[in-house]
C-alpha cells in the first residue's frame, strides 16, 4: 500500500486526497496534513470584512469529510520536508513518512514588500488571513464612525487583484449603504497593472471598458501600474511621488510559497514555489506533486510594474484533479497520464461587484484564447 501524504486542507488538499481515494481505494493510504481544522470557502471570505457574513458561516471542520472517505486527518503543521528521506516533520506528530508528496500548503504573505504594509502595524487593512477578515470588519465599523478617504488596491508584485477588485465594489456599496458622499470619502483604486482589469492574465475582452464604466459611474478614482513607495499613517505615497490620503485603507501583498517549502532544501524557487510540469510533477522530484499557489507559474505578460499570476479558485480544483490522476499513473492504477499547462487552463470566475456579480468566462487564462468574455449580470442579482 502507498503512502501519499498531502500537506493542506483547503480546496487543492481536500480535492487531491479524495481524488486519490476515491480510486486507488484499499491500495494506497491517504493523510492529509493541514494546521487548520477548517475547510474555509474562500470565494465568500469577501463578505466578511463588511459583516455580511461570520468566519464561522464560510468554514466548516473538515476532519469528518476525510473520515467519511477513508482519508486519515492530521491537524499539525508542516515544518520540514526531507525529500532525500521522503519524510515530513511536523510540529507535534514527529516525522510522517511518504511516497507521494502533494503540496497544497497555500502562500505566505510578503508583507515586508513596503513598510507598515502589515496589518499588525495599524495603518493597512488585510482580506486574504482570514482572521484578518474580521480585524477589518471592527475597523470598518470604526471608520463609519468618522470616515474620509478610502484607498483599495494592490501593491507591487501582488497577485489576487481580483479579490482586490470585489472588495472595492463591495466598499463602494457600504459607502452609499451608509450614506457617506464621494465629498467625505474619495474612493481610489491603486493597482500595478498595465490597465485596469488586467487580474495578471493580460486582460479579459470587455474587462477594461466596463470596470472602467464601473468606475466613472461610482466615482472611482484609479491608478494603474503604481508601485507604492511609503506607508504612512495617513497616506500612501507611490514610487512617481503622488500621494494619496487616506483614513482607511486595503492593500493586498505579495503572495510567496509557505514556509515550509522555504525552509526545506531542494524543493522550492526562491519565492517557495514548486516548479512542475504541466502534469503538476515536480520537476525535481518525480513523487512530489504541487497544486495551487504552491505552483510556480510564470506571468502572462509584463507591464512597468511587476506583478504576478492568480492560482485561487478554479484553476486549483483543475490542477487537484490532474495531480491525483498522475499519482495514480505512477500506482499503475490508470493507463494514461494527464497534461495540461496552467495557462491552458478555462477562466471560469464569479466576481462579486457589489450590487451585481460579473462572470467572467475564457477557454483558457492565457493567450491566445478561442472565447474570452466578461460580462454582468444585467436581469438580477443572484446573490
Amino acid at each position: 500500500m502507498k503512502k501519499v501524504l498531502v500537506l493542506g486542507g483547503n480546496f487543492g488538499g481536500m480535492t487531491t486526497a479524495l481524488e486519490v481515494i476515491k480510486k486507488a481505494k484499499d491500495k494506497a493510504e491517504v493523510t492529509v496534513v493541514s494546521p487548520s481544522k477548517y475547510f474555509i470557502y474562500t470565494p465568500s471570505q469577501i463578505w466578511v470584512p463588511f459583516g455580511i457574513r461570520k468566519l464561522d458561516e464560510i468554514r466548516f471542520e473538515s476532519e469528518s469529510i476525510f473520515k467519511k472517505n477513508g482519508v486519515k486527518f492530521i491537524q499539525d503543521a508542516a515544518i520540514n520536508i526531507d525529500v532525500e528521506k521522503q519524510l515530513v516533520s511536523t510540529n507535534n506528530h514527529g516525522d510522517i513518512e511518504y511516497d507521494y508528496l502533494v503540496v497544497a500548503t497555500g502562500v505566505s504573505l510578503k508583507f515586508d514588500i513596503v513598510e507598515n504594509l502589515d496589518p499588525s502595524k495599524g495603518y493597512i487593512n488585510d482580506i486574504v488571513v482570514p482572521e484578518n477578515s474580521e480585524k477589518a470588519y471592527h475597523n470598518f465599523l470604526e471608520f463609519l464612525k468618522d470616515p474620509g478617504p478610502v484607498v483599495v488596491g494592490s501593491t507591487q508584485g501582488a497577485s489576487c487583484m481580483g479579490a482586490g477588485y470585489e472588495y472595492l465594489f463591495n466598499m463602494e456599496k457600504q459607502l452609499r449603504k451608509h450614506k457617506i458622499s464621494r465629498d467625505i470619502a474619495p474612493l481610489t483604486w491603486i493597482t500595478p497593472e498595465p490597465q485596469v482589469g488586467n487580474f495578471g492574465i493580460d486582460g479579459i475582452r470587455g474587462g477594461e471598458t466596463m470596470l472602467k464604466a464601473f468606475m466613472k459611474m461610482f466615482k472611482i478614482n484609479h491608478v494603474i501600474d503604481s508601485s507604492i513607495k511609503t506607508i504612512e499613517s495617513d497616506k500612501i505615497t507611490l514610487d512617481d511621488g503622488k500621494e494619496i490620503p487616506y483614513k482607511f485603507a486595503m492593500l493586498i501583498p505579495p503572495f510567496e510559497g509557505a514556509d515550509v517549502i522555504k525552509k526545506s532544501e531542494n524543493l522550492g524557487n526562491e519565492k517557495g514555489f514548486i516548479v512542475c510540469d504541466d502534469g503538476y510533477q515536480s520537476i525535481d522530484h518525480k513523487n512530489i506533486y504541487a497544486v495551487g499557489t504552491a505552483v510556480q507559474v510564470d506571468a502572462a505578460s509584463k507591464g512597468k510594474v511587476p506583478f504576478e499570476v492568480p492560482k485561487t479558485g478554479y484553476p486549483t480544483d483543475v490542477m487537484g484533479k490532474i495531480a491525483a490522476h498522475n499519482i495514480l499513473h505512477d500506482m499503475g492504477i490508470v493507463s494514461k497520464r494527464k497534461e495540461k499547462a496552467f495557462g491552458r487552463i478555462p477562466a471560469l470566475c464569479v466576481m462579486d461587484c457589489g450590487d451585481k456579480e460579473v462572470y467572467i468566462l475564457s477557454t483558457s487564462l492565457f493567450k491566445p484564447r478561442a472565447i474570452a468574455i466578461m460580462f454582468p449580470n444585467i436581469f438580477f442579482n443572484l446573490g
